[in-house]
């Protein structure tokens, strides 16, 4: 819990509306016969707290919660008749909903939301069941009475149905919306947020998503569970009515009404359901019908619930009487690299060499990960010391990534074999939830930050129990890092470069020795990329080991001790930075070897088909293409190379048609006037796997508007163009071809609406090289045909030897332009492959 001046006025408020209530109700000025209503409107406030809390902090939407309401009103009638202590009573029905609650929890994080709801409504009909037929407790169908309830604790005796079980009912949910108020602001909410939000990246920050949710499910059950024995002292019976799968429903839409996971909101619809029957009387309608009306109009029209949308004006009105506050808030929304938001400004330690002779800190020897048939990860082998700086790097599919998540203990599925060991202790048998406690720390390629908690939440979440000294720790990091004016807005309303920022802080909360980076350069432009390089030297310096990767070979290298050099889930070279490159098996896994030249048709035309001018395009801040001038003429295959993240996916997506630029123009000309029809086979195929090779190819002409005579001519046509052994299994699902099969089967697809401009993105990817060559014979023999074809390809020599031209692109940016005949563009191309040289480039066309 966190307790603070505003925390705890805040806290107040409960306990001062109840005692203000019952003083109401002591003095008469609420009648007796509403005194029952506002009690029980109390008890289902707790109720509707206990299902709404859990929905909104752990993402478990309950239907079982009346079979939880039902144990602790049994427990009451069960207490009662045989003379338990009130306190007793309550503990029982309290452990026993806490102990189901922790059970459902933990069975329901393995599923979806729908499959937990499920999970649940088995819950209520199974307890259901046994209220019916365990009469011997329950009473069946008669139900049971709640006589009295005698307490040990001085409370004196408490008789069933009478008045001093409705104060107890008031502050009883005084009290507990009073400690909801510190437990939202606890390290127990943000690390369920967490949890919720990305499980992922939850576990390598030592949160285990499957304990976050059976502890969440065991509060709210308990919780529940108390509500019960509250319903059973102020009803004064106990019977199977109340607890129907109605009423579990009923709560649902009470707890959207107010507004899920928010306390106001909790009473907001203990009220609702308290006086819904009073609302259906008044209306002439039965209850259900009233419910669905009022839910609906509420999902429409309110969908954040009644109470947040009541408190929009009055948080209006607080910006207004705090404008220099807001102002400081905008004026923190400042991009990476800009002066307010700069890293300190000492300069930064060079990055040192790690001693010799210091002991590995990080030993992987003989690793290997398989998923079903395939090896992401083969023999795989290295060290690291204490201090120093490991850079891996290797194309597309390389197993990078494979490698970052066998330190995090995220390989899901995969079989794992070999050994690891950190710091002297076995890793691959220690669970991805304890490696952080070893000192291992992560971060992602995208920034997966966790969207509903503020920025220094992100980094808080990473403790159990919260202190001044950890706020005052986290507060520091955030400095060091240059988040501090953003410590209380969502990553959301942030730039992509102060995301990256809060992953690394968060992955360097608690000092770890070894840092696991996964690609902390990509998308991030010149400024911020020096910036984050000067901080990883300051890491380094500390004594803390980093391993990295990335596709930025410029600044990656500016960092790195050592580079190890992997390819198809095998090591193919180390060495320095100044040296690896020249590795013959690493620039190939980069640049690629091809046997022999295929033979293209004379260029035919200069006219220009697709014309793109000073397209620039951004993902959420993420700068993918960036002034990019492109002409693709009539009849020639043209060649668009490039690293991983050289932006070239997106350059397929503008020239298709299909994704339109934030800046700049897009042009298409076939001559007449007309306009050029382009037809797109995307990376990774993109195949529907269930239907047939006939049917995928149905269905894209059938979104082309073909249909009739004219599908049955496509069709032909263009099984035509398949190998025999593909048209002779055209009745054959997508899923039993083999990858060149199907690339083959995706490039059908998109020939079968006859495109002017056919593109191509990453045909090789993950082929055998003699299937590479099957794929690519038949390309070329498109454009012999006369089609005007665009082949996104990552490797730099396979572009350069089946294409009339190449352009090289480097982090968003034509680097190089030109054509493979020329001899001069090899060497230019090559360099302005690895670190985008444009000025030596240019010189190429």
């Amino acid at each position: 819990m966190v307790f603070n001046r505003s925390v705890l006025a805040k806290a107040a408020l409960g306990p001062a509306a109840g005692a203000v209530l019952m003083a109401f109700m002591a003095s008469g000025a609420i009648p007796a016969y509403q005194m029952y209503s506002v009690a029980l409107a109390a008890v289902y406030s707790i109720v509707v707290l206990s299902v709404g809390l859990l929905a909104g902090w752990s993402g478990i939407w309950s239907v079982g919660h009346p079979a939880f309401f039902a144990i602790g009103a049994y427990f009451a009638a069960y207490g009662s008749g045989h003379d338990w202590p009130l306190e007793a009573v309550m503990l029982g029905a309290i452990a026993t909903g806490a102990v189901l609650g922790t059970f459902l929890g933990y069975a329901g994080a393995r599923f979806s939301t729908l499959y937990i709801a499920l999970l649940t409504l088995a819950f209520t009909m199974v307890s259901l069941e046994l209220i019916n037929r365990w009469s011997s407790v329950t009473g069946g169908d008669q139900g049971a009475p709640v006589l009295q309830l005698r307490s040990v604790l001085g409370l004196g005796t408490l008789a069933g149905g009478g008045t001093e079980p409705q104060y107890l009912a008031v502050g009883a949910a005084a009290v507990v919306l009073a400690l909801a108020v510190p437990a939202a602001a606890s390290g127990l909410r943000m690390r369920l947020v967490a949890a919720k939000s990305h499980p992922l990246a939850a576990r390598t920050i030592g949160i285990a998503p499957e304990a976050q949710s059976a502890l969440a499910f065991a509060a709210s059950a308990a919780c529940t569970s108390f509500a019960g024995v509250l319903l059973g002292l102020i009803t004064g019976f106990v019977s199977p009515d109340p607890f129907s799968l109605g009423f579990g429903i009923a709560l649902v839409a009470a707890c959207v009404l107010g507004g899920v996971g928010t306390v106001l909101g909790a009473v907001a619809g203990g009220a609702y359901l308290t006086w819904n029957p009073s609302l259906s009387s008044a209306v002439g309608l039965p209850q259900p019908v009233v419910q669905g009306l009022v839910l609906i109009g509420v999902l429409l029209f309110l969908p954040g619930g009644a109470v947040p949308f009541l408190a929009r004006p009055a948080r209006a009105l607080l910006r207004r009487a705090l404008p220099r506050r807001e102002e400081r808030r905008q004026a923190a929304a400042l991009p990476l690299g800009s002066p307010s938001a700069d890293l300190p400004v000492d300069t930064p330690p060079p990055v040192r060499a790690a001693g010799a002779d210091s002991p590995a800190l990080l030993r992987l020897e003989h690793l290997s990960v398989a998923y079903g048939g395939l090896k992401a990860l083969e023999d795989a082998s290295l060290s690291v010391r204490q201090g120093e700086i490991l850079a891996v790097i290797g194309p597309n599919g390389a197993g990078k990534t494979t490698l970052l998540n066998v330190l995090s203990g995220l390989t899901g599925n995969g079989r794992v074999h070999g050994s690891a060991d950190f710091a002297g202790r076995p890793l691959l048998r220690t669970r991805a939830t304890a490696r952080r406690r070893l000192g291992i720390g992560r971060t992602f390629q995208h920034a997966e930050v966790f969207s509903e908690l503020t920025v220094a939440e992100n980094v808080l979440c990473t403790r159990r129990r919260i202190t001044a000294g950890h706020r005052a720790s986290v507060a520091r990091l955030l400095d060091a890092v240059g988040l501090t004016d953003v410590a209380d807005r969502r990553p959301a309303e942030l730039p992509f470069g102060l995301q990256k920022r809060l992953d690394l802080a968060r992955a360097m909360a608690e000092e770890p020795r070894l840092l696991v980076l996964d690609e902390p350069f990509g998308g991030l432009d010149a400024g911020e990329r020096a910036l984050l390089a000067d901080h990883i030297r300051r890491l380094q310096a500390r004594g803390t080991a980093v391993v990295v990767i990335d596709h930025v070979l410029d600044d990656l290298f500016s960092v790195a001790h050592r580079v190890l050099a992997f390819d198809f889930g095998r090591t193919i070279g180390e060495g320095t930075p100044d040296t690896v490159l020249e590795v013959p098996e690493v620039r190939s896994s980069y640049l690629g070897t091809v046997g022999g030249k295929a033979e293209l048709p004379e260029r035919v035309g200069e006219r220009s088909v697709i014309r793109l001018r000073g397209v620039g395009h951004t993902y959420g801040g993420v700068v993918a293409l960036r002034d990019v001038d492109l002409d693709v003429r009539e009849g020639v295959v043209l060649g668009v190379t490039g690293a991983n993240g050289a932006g070239k996916s997106t350059l397929a997506g503008v020239l298709h048609g299909s994704l339109h630029p934030a800046r700049g123009s897009r042009v298409t000309d076939i001559g007449g006037g007309g306009t050029a029809r382009t037809s797109l086979a995307p990376e990774g195929r993109a195949l529907f796997k269930t239907l047939s090779l006939r049917e995928n190819l149905e269905v894209a002409a059938y979104a082309a508007g073909i249909t009739g005579a004219p599908l049955r001519e496509h069709l032909e046509e263009t099984t035509e163009w398949l190998p025999p052994r593909l048209r002779d299994r055209m009745s054959t699902s997508a899923a039993a071809l083999s990858g060149g099969e199907q690339q083959m089967l995706a490039i059908a697809r998109a020939l079968i609406v006859r495109p002017d401009v056919l593109i191509v993105d990453e045909p090789a990817l993950g082929l055998a090289p003699a299937l590479v060559d099957e794929v690519y014979d038949r390309l070329v023999r498109l454009a012999h045909d006369g089609l005007t074809v665009v082949l996104l390809e990552q490797l730099l020599s396979r572009a350069m030897s089946v294409c009339h031209e190449v352009v090289v692109l480097h982090e968003g940016v034509v680097a190089a332009q030109g054509r493979p005949g020329d001899p001069s563009f090899a060497v230019l191309a090559e360099a302005a492959y690895f670190s985008g040289d444009r000025e030596t480039a240019a010189t190429a066309t």
